[in-house]
């Protein structure tokens, strides 16, 4: 479907933000290995849906407790795992390979759309050489992918870290269950996203599961452990979803509430947008329940890193199209394996308005300009961070954005809450 986004006079209001994906997945993977979970306000997106369903899988019993609480019992029922769909969520397939070479099963594990093409092989090498028989489609090791069994060893353990962290946290999740001990060695020239790795670790420690952090390649875990399940835990509001309405606020004349859960307590990669915005001039009011923003600023230029926020890159582009000077967005390499090439599908559309965009192996640099073409159908590639943002850069110029449906990976709310705001949009 394309929607067409015509440019905003005014944004008011308050919507209510939605909950962190990563942090809903993590805990409804790590709540099906043990104990009783309640988990509170997860997220409605597909992904998070996917994970439920897999928790299911693997005989889990989840129960539907209020409107915001979910109660999770595992190994209440029995496994049926001869073949999962994760449909396209990337992070729930990698999650769940070494969990699956912990039965000792065959299984194939399917999928679609965008995941066909994503790669696993670095997760694939690293279960092989620890004794499981798995391989995927290609060079890339893609869905569908095969495990005919095998067991998964601990011991020394090396993963490549370079292109995805979710590698490590799958590792991290299916080790402390092995009958001995594991030192998980992360290889490659970088190690990339590693916050996401540390909130992993934080959703494992509730459950019981205890790991030490040696250095940023070295993690020791002992084996044996049991998980006991999250009790009660309350997923806090997504950091990396707020960013499109917080630069929609930066950009258009606006006063805008976002309602939310902020928890200090758990740490959010994309949290770095705050620090983002506050070195470009925005200024917001945040408390632990709500973020203000009073728009539009004067836009500054400057560096960022992304290496541990590649989700931050399309919307991060969107605000430095409208910069008093040039900004470059480096570290951000791994972008290019996401749902789509984020760097070089991300240029290829802002090029239609007419942006001056340099392109790097493992960068961005955006010079701002006066003037863009409105008005312009631009592709999402069936990517949602790339739809939510030129949905956000429509707001300014006027846009069309084909495939607005993807959207619902991640924020199945986001066109009614930015139509909330008062954003203008025909179908």
């Amino acid at each position: 479907m394309i929607l067409k986004v015509k440019p905003t006079d005014y944004l008011k209001g308050s919507i209510e933000l939605p909950a962190s994906k990563s942090y809903s997945i993590r805990a409804f993977m790590i709540a099906m290995r043990g104990g009783n979970s309640r988990i509170t306000a997860p997220s409605n997106c597909d992904d998070a849906k996917v994970s439920m369903a897999v928790a299911k899988k693997f005989g889990a019993k989840i129960s539907f407790l209020n409107k915001n609480t979910w109660s999770v019992m595992a190994s209440a029922g029995k496994c049926n795992f001869s073949q999962i769909d994760v449909k396209e969520s990337g992070t729930v397939l990698r999650f769940l390979l070494p969990i699956l070479s912990l039965y000792r099963r065959k299984a194939c594990v399917v999928g679609r759309g965008t995941l066909r093409g994503r790669p696993n092989y670095h997760l694939t090498h690293t279960l092989r050489k620890q004794g499981v028989c798995i391989r995927g489609r290609g060079a890339k090791e893609c869905i569908p992918i095969q495990l005919k069994g095998g067991e998964l060893k601990g011991g020394k353990i090396e993963i490549d870290g370079s292109l995805s962290s979710q590698f490590i946290s799958a590792l991290l999740i299916a080790c402390p269950e092995l009958p001995e001990d594991s030192k998980i060695l992360i290889k490659g020239d970088k190690v990339v996203s590693s916050d996401y790795i540390l909130m992993t670790q934080q959703v494992l420690k509730r459950s019981g599961i205890r790991i030490k952090k040696v250095n940023n390649r070295l993690y020791q875990i002992k084996g044996r452990q049991k998980f006991r399940g999250l009790k009660n835990f309350v997923v806090p509001s997504d950091y990396g979803l707020a960013a499109f309405a917080l630069a929609a606020g930066a950009l258009c004349p606006s006063k805008i509430t976002l309602k939310g859960f902020f928890d200090d307590r758990l740490l959010q990669a994309d949290g770095k947008i705050l620090d983002f915005l506050r070195k470009l001039g925005v200024k917001y009011k945040r408390t632990s329940q709500a973020i203000q923003v009073q728009g539009p600023f004067i836009i500054k230029g400057g560096s960022f890193s992304l290496k541990d926020c590649p989700d931050l890159l399309p919307i991060m582009s969107v605000l430095a199209l409208f910069a008093k000077r040039k900004v470059r967005l480096f570290h951000i390499q791994h972008a290019r394996l996401k749902e789509s090439d984020r760097i070089s599908d991300l240029r290829k559309e802002l090029l239609k308005i007419g942006a001056r965009i340099i392109e790097k192996e493992d960068e961005l640099i955006i010079h701002p300009l006066k003037f863009y073409k409105r008005g312009v159908l631009l592709d999402s590639h069936r990517d949602h961070r790339l739809a939510m943002a030129f949905f956000i850069l429509g707001l300014k110029l006027g846009a069309r954005v084909k495939d607005i449906e993807c959207v619902n990976k991640s924020y199945p709310g986001f066109v009614s809450d930015m139509r909330k705001l008062g954003a203008k949009v025909i179908k």
